[in-house]
């Protein structure tokens, strides 16, 4: 091989002499160093810069210049910044410096001006203190002076008030004490109590001097306009001839008593008035019904205090009657003279519903002092409550009378008085209950001749029951305290519940005979309780109350609830009466069971001829002119029709509808393991229980459905199974034989056969398993070779 030219060499040299500057790289130098190999972008530059050809050689000491003095103006540019740095850190902590400096004399200077102001405000302090001494005494003088003005003012309000009334100027006094009113509210937040009390005592005496002038005329009034009304008012047939003049004082009067109603509010101290009997607060009576109640009031008291014959504690009625026709006789003179008046006044103020008002503040006083007086005596204690009910009834009915505000019944909501009511309404109700359980009459339907209202047949006691907690439930449902109708609804609960124990004590003693017409009297007691019950608790009343317990969490209503049981009363999912309904429906199925033993005891003892009849020789069905009814199951037949005759006759149809198909079920699995599973069948066999089965004892339950053999699936799939030709029993033999033995094979191929299930849906036979099939098949006494 030649050796290389000189050129060649200088230009290897000169390639590795460029290697070295550009390989500034860590990596790339340990690279290279690591492999003999140039950097990428090395090897990238010389490709670009020479390529491959050798005559480009000759650029690479102009290449080498090049990049020679590239890496020495990198050098210059790095010892430039590397020289500024250390002046520019050297300014950096000369300002530093002349801050720091710069700071020091300005927390000098606030030293100084520190102490100037301080020596400042010790110098001016006895003139801060003599200027606050100087307000003070302005502040005390401006408070001297607008009390002084208030004085003045008091004054001349009743200097005013007092010239009006000299000059007979009713309507200017009026409105200065309505503007002595004004300035008394204005000085209730003052804490000048003495002169709030001279304010006070100045008004009363000017609005008493009016109240008593405005009242005695307007009562004189009243009189010529025949008022009160004692009896139904009759209508004249020509109006008096100063009817035009007694309108307009009636308006005049009306107007001025209302505009005495502020002070005439102030002065009572009674912005709004809290009843003595425990009523919730109401706002006062207008002043003209005030004293247009003045009358009826003192009738009242006259007739029903003291020892007047007609103050009677056992007739409450009359004086509450009495305060209804005073409302009925009113009001149509408050609708039609009054009402307008008030109505061109502003005043919002319904006259009729306040006289009400006023009247039956009369009927609740007397009822409050009455009712402690009658808590020792169970009868009149009834009685008044009676009259309390209807006299609450006709006042919100004929007078409609707001619901918004109390009425009579608040009085009954005092804890004395609503226990003894609680307690009176158990001890009533227990004896109803005892008496008419005890009745001679008591398990017998009042309506049992009349079909169409005796569909539950109840006896008489369950129907009297559920009345008697109607009742009860009309008493308190008006009551404007849930808690209050709460408590009766747990008295309603705990007489229930006291029924159920008595009809569970009187079913065991009929226990002995469940066929009984007692005990299927009872039966129906507890269905229709249970009946009721379950529409109560979708009733809007007993919801609304379901709701209060919740929202109150009555645990003697509710017991102790978890979250989940609250969540579903709280969203009307459950009901208030659930515990109940699950104790009646357990006495329900438990007697129902017991009745239905009873029946299938009787059923099964006529049934055992049947059952060991001669199915295996009986003749074919061809050999018979025509097919009848086994001779050994009329016994049967005719006692299980008796049965149901009897216990439709009995149960209500809600009741004997489960009563038969339950009879059904049991009667169904009776016949297939008693005289089916018990017994080998011939052609003939087969065809006789086939023939006793659908033509007899399937149409006795078909009076009661469209499809009575539904319920008897294990007889009528047997009678199928019993009853296939023999060719067909062969090949279902068969293939339930072969699916025995894939079950025992696992490896066996699937598909080959038909499956036993829809071999047997083919057939009609659904309930039946495979296996018992197979054994219903080896029954049969009619194969080829026997």
């Amino acid at each position: 091989m030649a050796a290389p030219s000189a050129e060649q060499q200088n230009g290897q040299s000169d390639e590795s002499d460029l290697q070295s500057p550009i390989s500034t790289n860590d990596e790339d130098s340990e690279t290279g160093a690591g492999d003999g190999a140039l950097p990428d972008y090395v090897v990238d530059l010389i490709e670009k810069e020479i390529g491959g050809d050798l005559k480009s050689l000759k650029k690479v000491s102009s290449l080498l210049e090049k990049l020679t003095a590239e890496n020495k103006l990198l050098e210059e540019q790095v010892l430039t910044v590397s020289s500024s740095v250390p002046l520019r850190v050297a300014a950096a902590l000369s300002a530093a410096e002349e801050s720091r400096v710069s700071l020091e004399g300005l927390l000098q200077r606030e030293r100084v001006l520190s102490n100037t102001l301080i020596q400042h405000l010790q110098g001016a302090q006895p003139w801060a203190d003599s200027l606050g001494r100087t307000l003070e005494q302005l502040d005390n003088t401006e408070k001297h002076m607008k009390y002084l003005q208030c004085v003045s003012r008091i004054e001349e309000l009743s200097d005013s008030i007092q010239q009006c009334l000299m000059t007979n100027s009713i309507w200017e006094a009026v409105v200065a004490v309505g503007s002595m009113a004004s300035l008394d509210v204005g000085l209730k937040q003052s804490g000048c109590s003495h002169l709030q009390a001279f304010l006070r005592d100045t008004l009363r005496f000017w609005h008493k001097i009016i109240k008593d002038r405005l009242a005695g005329d307007f009562e004189e009034l009243l009189i010529q306009l025949h008022w009160p009304f004692i009896s139904p008012p009759t209508q004249s047939l020509s109006p008096p001839a100063n009817a035009q003049e007694l309108h307009s004082q009636l308006e005049l009067l009306v107007a001025q008593l209302l505009s005495l109603q502020t002070s005439d509010d102030l002065i009572s101290e009674k912005p709004t008035s809290v009843s003595r009997v425990g009523l919730p607060p109401t706002t006062p009576l207008s002043l003209p019904v005030q004293i247009m109640l003045l009358p009826l009031s003192k009738r009242f008291r006259y007739h029903f205090t003291g020892n007047r014959q007609t103050n009677s504690l056992n007739k409450p009625e009359w004086f509450l009657t009495q305060v209804l026709m005073w409302m009925a006789n009113s009001s149509n003179f408050m609708e039609e003279k009054i009402q307008p008046i008030l109505d061109r006044n502003g005043a919002n103020v319904n006259a009729k519903v306040e006289l009400c008002r006023g009247l039956l503040t009369l009927a609740q006083e007397k009822l409050a002092s009455d009712a402690p007086r009658l808590l020792y005596d169970d009868a009149l204690f009834c009685h008044l409550v009676d009259e309390i009910l209807q006299f609450e009834r006709e006042l919100r009915t004929t007078h409609s009378y707001p619901s918004t505000l109390p009425g009579a019944l608040h009085v009954l909501l005092d804890e004395v008085v609503l226990q003894k009511w609680l307690t009176v309404e158990r001890k009533m109700a227990i004896e109803k209950v005892d008496a008419m359980l005890s009745a001679e009459g008591a398990w017998s339907s009042q309506y049992k001749d009349i079909s169409d209202m005796d569909e539950l047949k109840a006896p008489d006691c369950a129907e009297t029951f559920m009345t008697l907690l109607l009742v009860i439930t009309d008493r308190y449902r008006a009551l404007p305290c849930p808690r209050a109708q709460l408590r009766f609804l747990a008295l309603q609960r705990e007489l229930v519940d006291d029924f159920r124990i008595r009809l569970t004590q009187v079913m065991k003693e009929e226990s002995r005979n469940p066929l009984g017409a007692r005990y299927c009297a009872i039966l129906n007691a507890a269905n229709y309780i249970s009946t009721v019950l379950g529409d109560w608790g979708d009733n809007v009343f007993f919801l609304q109350l379901q709701q209060s317990a919740v929202a109150l969490g009555e645990e003697e209503l509710l017991g102790p609830l978890g979250v989940t049981e609250s969540g579903r009363l709280a969203s009307l999912e459950g009901s208030l009466f659930e515990g109940l309904l699950g104790l009646l429906e357990r006495l329900r199925g438990d007697m129902l069971g017991r009745l239905l033993e009873a029946v299938m005891r009787d059923v099964q003892k006529k049934a055992q001829p049947y059952c060991r009849d001669r199915w295996l020789s009986l003749p074919s069905q061809c050999d018979q002119a025509t097919m009848s009814l086994s001779s050994l199951a009329c016994p049967l037949m005719q006692c299980l029709r008796d049965h149901l005759l009897q216990l439709q006759q009995m149960l209500c149809l809600p009741l004997f509808q489960m009563g038969w198909q339950d009879l059904a079920e049991r009667l169904d699995l009776f016949l297939y393991q008693n005289v089916i599973l018990y017994n080998h069948f011939n052609e003939g066999g087969a065809a006789q229980l086939q023939f006793d089965m659908t033509r007899n004892l399937f149409p006795l339950f078909g009076h009661y459905c469209k499809r009575p053999e539904n319920f008897f699936k294990h007889v009528k799939e047997a009678c199928v199974i019993l009853c296939l030709n023999v060719g067909s029993a062969l090949l279902l033999r068969d293939v339930l034989r072969q699916a025995e033995e894939d079950e025992e094979e696992p490896g066996t191929p699937e598909g080959q056969q038909p499956s036993p299930v829809s071999a047997l849906n083919e057939l009609g036979v659904y309930r039946l398993a495979p296996c018992d099939v197979l054994i219903l098949l080896n029954l049969r006494a009619s194969w080829p070779g026997k």
